[in-house]
Protein backbone atom coordinates (compact mmCIF):
# COMPACT_ATOMS: atom_id res chain seq x y z
CA UNK A 1 0.00 0.00 0.00
CA UNK A 2 2.94 2.49 0.34
CA UNK A 3 4.69 2.02 -2.40
CA UNK A 4 1.24 2.46 -4.18
CA UNK A 5 0.56 5.40 -2.40
CA UNK A 6 4.18 7.07 -2.75
CA UNK A 7 3.62 6.43 -6.58
CA UNK A 8 0.40 7.84 -7.33
CA UNK A 9 1.62 11.27 -4.83
CA UNK A 10 4.70 10.96 -6.84
CA UNK A 11 3.00 11.10 -10.44
CA UNK A 12 0.18 13.50 -9.87
CA UNK A 13 2.41 16.12 -7.67
CA UNK A 14 4.72 17.01 -10.41
CA UNK A 15 2.36 16.60 -12.85
CA UNK A 16 0.71 19.93 -10.89
CA UNK A 17 3.99 21.74 -10.84
CA UNK A 18 4.34 21.31 -14.25
CA UNK A 19 1.24 22.60 -15.22
CA UNK A 20 1.67 25.41 -12.47
CA UNK A 21 4.52 26.51 -14.88
CA UNK A 22 3.96 25.47 -18.32
CA UNK A 23 0.23 24.65 -18.23
CA UNK A 24 -0.62 27.93 -20.74
CA UNK A 25 2.63 27.19 -22.76
CA UNK A 26 3.05 23.95 -23.33
CA UNK A 27 0.04 21.51 -21.04
CA UNK A 28 0.73 18.63 -22.86
CA UNK A 29 3.59 17.97 -21.35
CA UNK A 30 2.15 17.19 -17.59
CA UNK A 31 3.11 13.59 -17.55
CA UNK A 32 6.85 14.05 -18.02
CA UNK A 33 8.04 14.71 -14.79
CA UNK A 34 5.47 11.97 -13.71
CA UNK A 35 7.95 8.89 -14.65
CA UNK A 36 10.64 7.36 -12.99
CA UNK A 37 13.56 5.48 -14.82
CA UNK A 38 14.52 2.49 -12.44
CA UNK A 39 17.42 1.51 -14.06
CA UNK A 40 19.13 5.04 -13.63
CA UNK A 41 17.30 5.74 -10.11
CA UNK A 42 18.57 1.66 -8.30
CA UNK A 43 21.78 3.26 -10.06
CA UNK A 44 22.39 6.25 -8.21
CA UNK A 45 21.02 4.65 -5.36
CA UNK A 46 23.97 1.98 -5.32
CA UNK A 47 26.48 4.26 -4.89
CA UNK A 48 25.61 4.51 -1.26
CA UNK A 49 26.37 0.83 -1.24
CA UNK A 50 25.69 -0.76 2.02
CA UNK A 51 24.62 2.25 4.02
CA UNK A 52 21.42 1.62 2.21
CA UNK A 53 18.68 -0.63 4.34
CA UNK A 54 17.06 -3.33 2.25
CA UNK A 55 13.42 -2.20 3.31
CA UNK A 56 13.93 1.38 1.29
CA UNK A 57 15.90 -0.46 -1.69
CA UNK A 58 12.68 -2.46 -1.94
CA UNK A 59 10.66 0.78 -1.27
CA UNK A 60 12.58 2.63 -4.04
CA UNK A 61 11.84 -0.46 -6.80
CA UNK A 62 8.36 -0.68 -6.08
CA UNK A 63 7.83 2.91 -6.40
CA UNK A 64 9.21 2.79 -9.36
CA UNK A 65 7.71 -0.60 -11.25
CA UNK A 66 4.43 1.20 -10.25
CA UNK A 67 5.21 4.57 -11.50
CA UNK A 68 6.43 3.10 -14.61
CA UNK A 69 3.20 1.07 -14.85
CA UNK A 70 1.29 4.25 -14.39
CA UNK A 71 3.58 5.87 -17.17
CA UNK A 72 3.09 3.52 -19.67
CA UNK A 73 -0.81 3.72 -19.00
CA UNK A 74 -1.04 7.26 -19.96
CA UNK A 75 1.54 6.38 -23.04
CA UNK A 76 -1.23 4.18 -23.77
CA UNK A 77 -4.70 6.32 -23.16
CA UNK A 78 -3.45 9.84 -23.46
CA UNK A 79 -0.85 10.12 -25.97
CA UNK A 80 -3.38 8.48 -28.10
CA UNK A 81 -4.54 10.00 -31.15
CA UNK A 82 -6.68 7.20 -32.87
CA UNK A 83 -8.09 3.66 -32.13
CA UNK A 84 -8.65 1.07 -34.44
CA UNK A 85 -10.61 -1.18 -33.01
CA UNK A 86 -10.43 -4.19 -35.23
CA UNK A 87 -7.29 -4.45 -34.07
CA UNK A 88 -7.60 -3.80 -30.55
CA UNK A 89 -10.08 -6.87 -31.11
CA UNK A 90 -6.87 -8.90 -32.27
CA UNK A 91 -5.01 -7.95 -29.66
CA UNK A 92 -7.53 -8.86 -26.96
CA UNK A 93 -7.53 -12.31 -28.65
CA UNK A 94 -3.55 -12.60 -28.22
CA UNK A 95 -3.85 -11.27 -24.12
CA UNK A 96 -6.62 -14.14 -23.83
CA UNK A 97 -4.57 -16.96 -25.59
CA UNK A 98 -1.00 -15.75 -23.38
CA UNK A 99 -3.53 -16.10 -20.11
CA UNK A 100 -5.03 -19.48 -21.27
CA UNK A 101 -1.26 -20.53 -21.50
CA UNK A 102 -0.65 -19.08 -17.75
CA UNK A 103 -4.44 -20.82 -16.64
CA UNK A 104 -2.75 -24.11 -18.37
CA UNK A 105 -0.27 -24.34 -16.37
CA UNK A 106 2.18 -23.97 -19.77
CA UNK A 107 6.20 -23.20 -18.43
CA UNK A 108 7.73 -23.14 -21.95
CA UNK A 109 9.03 -19.53 -22.49
CA UNK A 110 9.23 -19.75 -25.88
CA UNK A 111 5.10 -19.83 -26.05
CA UNK A 112 4.80 -16.72 -24.12
CA UNK A 113 7.65 -14.94 -26.47
CA UNK A 114 5.47 -16.23 -29.91
CA UNK A 115 2.26 -14.93 -28.62
CA UNK A 116 3.70 -11.60 -27.43
CA UNK A 117 5.07 -10.97 -30.74
CA UNK A 118 1.77 -10.47 -32.90
CA UNK A 119 0.57 -8.50 -29.58
CA UNK A 120 3.24 -6.31 -30.24
CA UNK A 121 2.18 -5.55 -33.94
CA UNK A 122 -1.95 -5.46 -32.84
CA UNK A 123 -1.04 -2.79 -30.39
CA UNK A 124 0.99 -1.05 -32.79
CA UNK A 125 -1.58 -1.14 -35.70
CA UNK A 126 -4.36 -0.49 -33.22
CA UNK A 127 -3.00 3.28 -32.46
CA UNK A 128 -1.99 2.46 -28.82
CA UNK A 129 1.86 2.82 -27.93
CA UNK A 130 3.45 -0.98 -28.35
CA UNK A 131 5.11 -0.58 -24.88
CA UNK A 132 2.19 -2.17 -23.10
CA UNK A 133 2.59 -5.15 -24.94
CA UNK A 134 5.61 -5.86 -22.82
CA UNK A 135 3.52 -5.90 -19.75
CA UNK A 136 0.99 -7.73 -20.75
CA UNK A 137 2.97 -10.58 -22.06
CA UNK A 138 5.14 -10.53 -18.60
CA UNK A 139 1.80 -10.73 -16.76
CA UNK A 140 0.83 -13.70 -18.08
CA UNK A 141 4.51 -15.73 -17.60
CA UNK A 142 3.73 -18.13 -14.74
CA UNK A 143 5.70 -17.31 -11.16
CA UNK A 144 5.43 -20.84 -10.16
CA UNK A 145 5.23 -24.10 -12.21
CA UNK A 146 4.42 -27.45 -11.28
CA UNK A 147 8.08 -28.94 -12.14
CA UNK A 148 9.24 -26.70 -9.40
CA UNK A 149 10.43 -24.07 -11.48
CA UNK A 150 10.03 -20.47 -12.38
CA UNK A 151 9.52 -19.48 -15.66
CA UNK A 152 9.20 -15.77 -15.22
CA UNK A 153 12.37 -15.94 -12.87
CA UNK A 154 13.99 -17.57 -15.29
CA UNK A 155 12.83 -15.21 -18.36
CA UNK A 156 14.17 -11.93 -15.92
CA UNK A 157 17.54 -12.89 -15.29
CA UNK A 158 17.65 -15.02 -19.16
CA UNK A 159 17.08 -11.39 -20.36
CA UNK A 160 18.97 -9.54 -17.79
CA UNK A 161 22.64 -8.87 -19.93
CA UNK A 162 20.89 -7.92 -22.98
CA UNK A 163 18.60 -5.05 -21.31
CA UNK A 164 21.55 -3.78 -19.53
CA UNK A 165 23.91 -3.93 -21.97
CA UNK A 166 22.12 -3.67 -25.47
CA UNK A 167 18.48 -2.79 -24.43
CA UNK A 168 19.20 0.21 -22.07
CA UNK A 169 22.57 1.80 -23.61
CA UNK A 170 20.81 2.07 -27.33
CA UNK A 171 17.82 3.47 -25.80
CA UNK A 172 19.31 5.64 -23.92
CA UNK A 173 21.57 6.81 -26.50
CA UNK A 174 18.67 7.17 -28.73
CA UNK A 175 16.63 9.63 -27.11
CA UNK A 176 19.56 11.45 -25.15
CA UNK A 177 20.55 13.60 -27.68
CA UNK A 178 19.91 17.61 -27.48
CA UNK A 179 20.99 19.18 -31.15
CA UNK A 180 20.71 22.71 -29.25
CA UNK A 181 22.86 24.92 -31.64
CA UNK A 182 22.47 28.93 -30.30
CA UNK A 183 19.16 28.14 -28.40
CA UNK A 184 20.67 27.09 -24.89
CA UNK A 185 19.55 29.96 -22.88
CA UNK A 186 16.52 29.75 -24.48
CA UNK A 187 15.52 26.20 -24.12
CA UNK A 188 16.99 26.55 -20.29
CA UNK A 189 13.98 29.51 -19.46
CA UNK A 190 11.38 27.62 -21.62
CA UNK A 191 8.47 27.18 -19.25
CA UNK A 192 8.43 23.40 -20.65
CA UNK A 193 11.99 22.62 -19.36
CA UNK A 194 11.12 24.77 -16.09
CA UNK A 195 8.12 22.99 -15.31
CA UNK A 196 9.48 19.38 -16.22
CA UNK A 197 12.76 20.19 -13.96
CA UNK A 198 10.49 21.36 -11.02
CA UNK A 199 8.34 18.60 -11.23
CA UNK A 200 11.19 15.74 -11.08
CA UNK A 201 13.42 17.16 -8.52
CA UNK A 202 11.34 19.15 -6.35
CA UNK A 203 7.65 17.34 -6.99
CA UNK A 204 8.44 13.78 -7.33
CA UNK A 205 10.33 14.15 -3.51
CA UNK A 206 7.46 15.97 -2.49
CA UNK A 207 4.82 14.14 -3.68
CA UNK A 208 6.30 10.60 -2.55
CA UNK A 209 7.40 11.43 0.75
CA UNK A 210 3.93 13.13 1.48
CA UNK A 211 1.71 10.66 0.75
CA UNK A 212 3.63 7.67 2.00
CA UNK A 213 3.64 9.25 5.39
CA UNK A 214 -0.14 10.16 5.26
CA UNK A 215 -1.23 6.79 4.38
CA UNK A 216 1.51 5.08 6.82
CA UNK A 217 0.03 7.02 9.52
CA UNK A 218 -3.85 6.62 8.36
CA UNK A 219 -3.52 2.61 8.21
CA UNK A 220 -0.83 2.37 10.87
CA UNK A 221 2.02 0.37 9.00
CA UNK A 222 5.28 0.51 9.57
CA UNK A 223 7.39 3.16 7.41
CA UNK A 224 10.28 1.54 5.42
CA UNK A 225 12.51 4.46 7.04
CA UNK A 226 12.72 7.49 8.91
CA UNK A 227 10.87 10.69 7.04
CA UNK A 228 13.98 11.99 6.02
CA UNK A 229 15.42 8.70 4.50
CA UNK A 230 11.80 8.60 2.68
CA UNK A 231 12.28 12.27 1.58
CA UNK A 232 16.03 11.04 -0.10
CA UNK A 233 14.37 8.44 -1.63
CA UNK A 234 11.77 10.33 -3.16
CA UNK A 235 14.62 12.40 -4.40
CA UNK A 236 16.22 9.81 -5.94
CA UNK A 237 13.03 8.25 -7.79
CA UNK A 238 13.42 12.19 -9.55
CA UNK A 239 15.78 10.60 -11.95
CA UNK A 240 13.30 10.27 -14.67
CA UNK A 241 16.04 10.40 -17.94
CA UNK A 242 14.97 7.91 -20.52
CA UNK A 243 11.41 7.10 -18.99
CA UNK A 244 10.69 11.25 -19.19
CA UNK A 245 12.55 11.88 -22.39
CA UNK A 246 10.36 8.89 -24.03
CA UNK A 247 7.36 10.72 -22.66
CA UNK A 248 8.36 13.44 -23.81
CA UNK A 249 9.10 12.88 -27.61
CA UNK A 250 5.03 11.44 -27.27
CA UNK A 251 4.15 14.43 -25.80
CA UNK A 252 5.57 16.86 -28.22
CA UNK A 253 5.11 16.68 -32.21
CA UNK A 254 7.31 19.82 -32.45
CA UNK A 255 10.72 19.45 -32.85
CA UNK A 256 11.62 22.75 -31.29
CA UNK A 257 9.96 21.41 -28.01
CA UNK A 258 12.93 18.97 -27.95
CA UNK A 259 15.39 20.87 -26.44
CA UNK A 260 13.19 22.72 -23.83
CA UNK A 261 11.98 19.19 -23.04
CA UNK A 262 15.65 17.41 -22.74
CA UNK A 263 17.26 20.45 -20.81
CA UNK A 264 14.02 19.75 -18.23
CA UNK A 265 14.77 16.42 -17.98
CA UNK A 266 18.98 16.38 -17.91
CA UNK A 267 18.33 19.57 -15.30
CA UNK A 268 15.69 17.68 -12.49
CA UNK A 269 16.90 14.45 -12.75
CA UNK A 270 20.68 15.85 -12.12
CA UNK A 271 19.79 17.62 -9.01
CA UNK A 272 16.80 15.13 -7.55
CA UNK A 273 19.85 12.54 -7.80
CA UNK A 274 22.51 15.20 -6.07
CA UNK A 275 19.68 15.99 -3.26
CA UNK A 276 18.73 12.61 -2.88
CA UNK A 277 22.48 11.37 -2.23
CA UNK A 278 23.09 14.86 -0.20
CA UNK A 279 20.18 13.84 2.14
CA UNK A 280 21.02 9.96 2.28
CA UNK A 281 24.52 10.53 3.26
CA UNK A 282 23.24 12.86 6.28
CA UNK A 283 20.57 10.62 7.44
CA UNK A 284 21.84 7.16 6.66
CA UNK A 285 23.50 5.39 9.69
CA UNK A 286 27.49 4.93 8.95
CA UNK A 287 29.00 1.86 8.33
CA UNK A 288 30.48 0.30 11.00
CA UNK A 289 34.63 -0.63 10.33
CA UNK A 290 34.29 -2.69 13.98
CA UNK A 291 34.54 -6.52 13.52
CA UNK A 292 31.44 -8.45 14.57
CA UNK A 293 32.00 -10.30 18.02
CA UNK A 294 29.93 -13.92 18.23
CA UNK A 295 27.81 -12.37 20.72
CA UNK A 296 26.69 -9.48 18.69
CA UNK A 297 26.90 -10.81 14.96
CA UNK A 298 23.06 -10.98 13.93
CA UNK A 299 24.32 -13.97 11.36
CA UNK A 300 26.07 -16.32 14.09
CA UNK A 301 22.87 -18.28 14.63
CA UNK A 302 22.62 -18.89 11.11
CA UNK A 303 26.16 -19.69 10.70
CA UNK A 304 26.25 -21.85 13.71
CA UNK A 305 23.39 -24.08 12.33
CA UNK A 306 25.48 -24.64 9.11
CA UNK A 307 28.45 -25.29 10.85
CA UNK A 308 26.50 -28.18 12.86
CA UNK A 309 25.08 -29.09 9.35
CA UNK A 310 28.50 -30.05 7.66
CA UNK A 311 29.75 -31.74 11.22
Amino acid sequence: MLPLAGAVGGMAVPALLYLAFAGSTAPSGWAIPAATDIAFALGVLALLGSRVPIALKAFLLAVAVVDDLGAILIVAFVYTEALDFGWLAWAGAWAALLLALNLFGVGRLGLYALGAIPLWIALQNSGLNPTIAGVVAASTVPLKHRSGRSPLHEAEHGLRPYVLFGVMPLFALATAGAPLGGGLASALTHPAALGIAAGLAIGKPLGIAGMTLIVGRLVGVALPGSPSQILGIGCIAGVGFTMSLFVGSLAFADPAMAAPVRIGVYLGSTAAALAGLTLLMKVLPKVSTTASTPATDPSRPFIAAEERRER
